[in-house]
């Protein structure tokens, strides 16, 4: 299997709406951008989306607790080898 690889438009490189986003999504413990932010960075729009998506699932009401969706996330990340 071959790794894929998307081109991450760095902090520093973005401009205009794209730097504004990553200025709100930077991880408050690191103060960087995670990387699975980054590569929407050549479509702004799908980035914005996809943080939507996460703070609704990750952080939105749901009958699952947020210790147990935590959970699963680090189940299906090690099953797809994400080791970040």
């Amino acid at each position: 299997m071959t790794d894929a690889w998307i081109h991450m438009v760095a902090e520093d490189e973005a401009a205009g709406e794209l730097s504004s986003y990553y200025a709100s999504m930077r991880d408050p413990s690191t103060r960087k951008v995670d990387n699975i932010l980054r590569i929407h960075g050549q479509h702004p729009d799908t980035l914005e989306a996809h943080y939507s998506l996460y703070g609704t699932l990750m952080h939105g009401r749901s009958p699952v607790p947020r210790w147990e969706r935590e959970m699963i996330a680090v189940v299906v990340s090690a099953l797809n080898s994400c080791h970040y």
